[in-house]
């Protein structure tokens, strides 16, 4: 590899206040006439997001249907449904409003209509691949999977975790307000910054040829998001954090971070996506799981990258060798994604009302103790 590389990023993205009342106008600027609108939980009716949606459609004249429902880990029944609802409406634009599994559900639902003949979760088992994708449009509002501009839609089923890359699913346009993740649960906003981390650091820790501008971006975007993922701890309702964070997320995984770099790593990704299948974890959680163990077993391999990460990046103190440099390095990251267990064990303790267990009562503190433990 001589660092040769192809960028394509064609989506166009709106970055800033109430851009979603500009919804409407974007689809109809893509030629949308008839619109699904896709969407996850009650989160998006109760803040009065998708009514703003929906009134910029009907400003333009444009005919929607709406079909919420999507979870985490998206599901191909869900898909399925959406197919169905969009054949009998006649539906030609997909417009998902919501996080990476709303849009990797439209992605999939999109895929679909657009050779109706054949069965889309063959994609997803890579027994053929994708020759057309109807358009499709976003208004994000969680800041983790990047989805908003890649090529990537991830879709699970009998418990299995599969994605598809294609730069035909790549939406026309992204609407980007940062005030609308501010709704996020503390957890969830750690979760995406880790997937943001994540996949800024698959392309990142490659054998091979790198280039020094590509090194630079990556080395910036990961201490941006650790800086403001540390801000938004505090003081969640902090707008600019938020900013920096929503398009470090689009930036991470749209390929400007990996150009030069053959592509990338990704076994971190394949690891969790088994998790992901198997226990149905958050998919920045289980990223944040899985890294570590990872990073010691293949530092020696790549021990250029390790210690360079160490130094540029999470910014030691050199040691003696190089191994302890890239170690001191990797510590300093797990430490940076533990600080997620504070939150699982908050979030723990409230479940169960405080206290859990027979064989020793568990508190907050107990069960922080054990996720630490947990990730030695």
């Amino acid at each position: 590899m001589n660092g040769d590389f192809t960028l394509y990023t064609p989506t166009k993205v709106v970055f800033g206040h109430d851009v979603e009342t500009r919804a409407g106008a974007m689809v109809k600027a893509f030629g949308g006439k008839k619109v699904l609108i896709h969407y996850g939980g009650k989160s998006a009716v109760k803040s009065g997001l998708l009514k703003r949606v929906q009134d910029s459609l009907t400003a333009e004249e444009i005919d929607y249907v709406s079909l919420g429902g999507v979870v985490p880990n998206p599901r191909l029944s869900k898909v399925y449904e959406g197919v169905k609802m969009c054949k009998a409406y006649g539906v030609d634009f997909i417009l998902a409003v919501g996080g990476g599994s709303v849009i990797d559900s439209a992605k999939a639902i999109a895929y679909a209509l657009a050779e109706p003949e054949k069965d889309v979760r063959d994609l997803y088992e890579h027994t053929r691949v994708p020759k057309a994708c109807f358009p499709l449009g976003v208004v994000l509002t969680l800041a983790a999977s990047g989805s908003e501009m890649s090529d990537s839609s991830v879709i699970s089923y009998e418990d299995k975790k599969r994605g598809v890359n294609s730069d035909l699913c790549r939406p026309k346009f992204a609407l980007m307000d940062p005030a609308l993740t501010k709704t996020l649960p503390a957890y969830q906003t750690a979760a995406g910054c880790s997937d943001i981390l994540m996949h800024t650091m698959e392309r990142y820790f490659v054998n091979g040829h790198r280039m020094e501008i590509t090194d630079a971006i990556a080395e910036g975007l990961l201490r941006t998001v650790m800086q403001y993922a540390a801000v938004l701890r505090d003081d969640p309702e902090n707008y600019d954090a938020r900013a920096e964070i929503m398009w470090a997320g689009s930036l991470s995984h749209n390929g400007l971070t990996g150009c030069g770099n053959d592509a990338g790593d990704w076994a971190c990704h394949r690891l969790e996506h088994e998790l992901g299948a198997q226990y149905d974890v958050t998919h920045g959680a289980g990223l944040t799981a899985v890294w570590p163990s990872w990073a010691k077993y293949v530092m020696k391999n790549c021990l250029p990258r390790f210690v360079r990460f160490a130094k540029n990046v999470m910014q030691v103190e050199p040691g003696e060798t190089d191994e302890e440099t890239a170690l001191k390095g990797i510590d300093a990251m797990a430490a940076f994604f533990r600080e997620e267990f504070k939150l699982l064990a908050k979030n723990c303790a409230i479940a169960v009302g405080g206290k859990v267990g027979s064989a020793m009562p568990l508190h907050e503190a107990d069960m922080e103790a054990i996720y630490r433990i947990a990730a030695e």
